[in-house]
C-alpha cells in the first residue's frame, strides 16, 4: 500500500509539473506580442523527423497556424479555407505551416482527408504552444480526443486556435488569437494583412 501511494504521488507530481506552465483556460493565455521572437523550438514533421522553427522560417515569411487537432470540425474547416488562399499567399512570398498536438500519423490523415498542399507539423509535447503562450489545460472530456489525435502523447494541453505571421528571423509581425475556438480569422483579413506586410 505504501509503495502504491508512493507511485501515485510521483505520477501526480509529473502531472502537476506538466500543467504548471499552462494557463487554466483559453481566456487566461498570455501570448507573445508582435515584435517578439518565437524561441527556436523543435517539433516533428509527418515523417516523424525533428525540425526546428528556425529551419522553417529562415526560407521565407511564414503564416503559422495553430489548431486544436484533426478531431475538431472548426479546425478542419479553417484549414481547408486557408488552403483556398494558399496560392495568393505563395504569390506574396509566404509559406503556410499549420501546427497541432496531433501525431505525425494523424497529420497525414488530415492532409489526405482535406487535400491540403501546405505543411502540417506535430507539437504533441506542447513545447511550441507553450513558448508562444497559447497553451492551456485541456478542459474536462477533451482527453479522449487529444489522446487519440496524438497517439497517446498528449492529454494535458490544448492550443488556442491562432494565426501568426513571422518573418525570416521568427519575429512576430501579426497575430490573431481568439479564445473562442469557433472564431477564426477570415481569408479576407488574412490576405489583406499579408499583402500589407509583404511590401
Amino acid at each position: 500500500m505504501r509503495k502504491l501511494l508512493f507511485v501515485f504521488l510521483i505520477s501526480y507530481g509529473f502531472v502537476a509539473n506538466a500543467q504548471a506552465d499552462l494557463a487554466k483556460t483559453a481566456n487566461d493565455v498570455s501570448p507573445l506580442l508582435i515584435g517578439e521572437v518565437v524561441p527556436n523550438i523543435t517539433i516533428q514533421n509527418i515523417d516523424q523527423k525533428d525540425i526546428s522553427l528556425n529551419e522553417i522560417t529562415k526560407a521565407k515569411k511564414t503564416i503559422l497556424v495553430f489548431y486544436r487537432g484533426g478531431w475538431c470540425p472548426y479546425c478542419t474547416v479553417h484549414l481547408s479555407a486557408i488552403g483556398e488562399a494558399e496560392q495568393k499567399l505563395i504569390e506574396m512570398g509566404y509559406q503556410i505551416v499549420a501546427v497541432s498536438p496531433d501525431s505525425p500519423k494523424s497529420l497525414k490523415n488530415t492532409i489526405d482527408d482535406k487535400k491540403l498542399n501546405y505543411t502540417l507539423l506535430s507539437d504533441s509535447k506542447g513545447d511550441l504552444a507553450r513558448a508562444l503562450g497559447i497553451a492551456f489545460i485541456a478542459p474536462k472530456g477533451y482527453d479522449k480526443y487529444l489522446s487519440k489525435g496524438s497517439d497517446g502523447a498528449n492529454t494535458t494541453y490544448v492550443p488556442v486556435p491562432s494565426v501568426f505571421i513571422l518573418n525570416e528571423k521568427s519575429e512576430i509581425l501579426f497575430e490573431f488569437i481568439n479564445p473562442s475556438y469557433n472564431t477564426r480569422i477570415s481569408n479576407e483579413m488574412l490576405l489583406a494583412v499579408a499583402k500589407t506586410l509583404s511590401k
